[in-house]
């Protein structure tokens, strides 16, 4: 099943997110290498896909887990959680319907 995780991210935590990024992403990438990635990105603070300084308020993911226990589990050991950047997350089961 997919599973939504949902990254709100702290104040100020730019700095540590940029610090954070590529073991992030290196554990994004096995889930894409897996097959189990079906979309994952940052919500810029601002309007802009470059917000620069302004930063992110957070990320998503959606990607397939056997369980919501295995879901949560791997988003409590991501990188931006040990660092700092995530003040909460949170984990929802998810039907993809569209596209077929």
């Amino acid at each position: 099943m997919f599973y939504v995780i949902q990254g709100e991210d702290a104040p100020d935590s730019l700095a540590q997110r940029l610090a954070a990024r590529p073991a992030h992403l290196a554990r994004l990438t096995e889930l894409q290498q897996d097959g189990r990635l079906l979309l994952a990105g940052p919500f810029p603070a601002i309007d802009s896909n470059d917000p620069g300084p302004a930063g992110f308020s957070g990320s998503l993911i959606v990607a397939e887990f056997p369980s919501l226990q295995e879901a949560q589990s791997w988003a409590g050991a991501d990188p931006y959680v040990a660092a700092g950047v995530y003040a909460r997350v949170s984990v929802k089961p998810f039907k993809k319907v569209l596209p077929a």
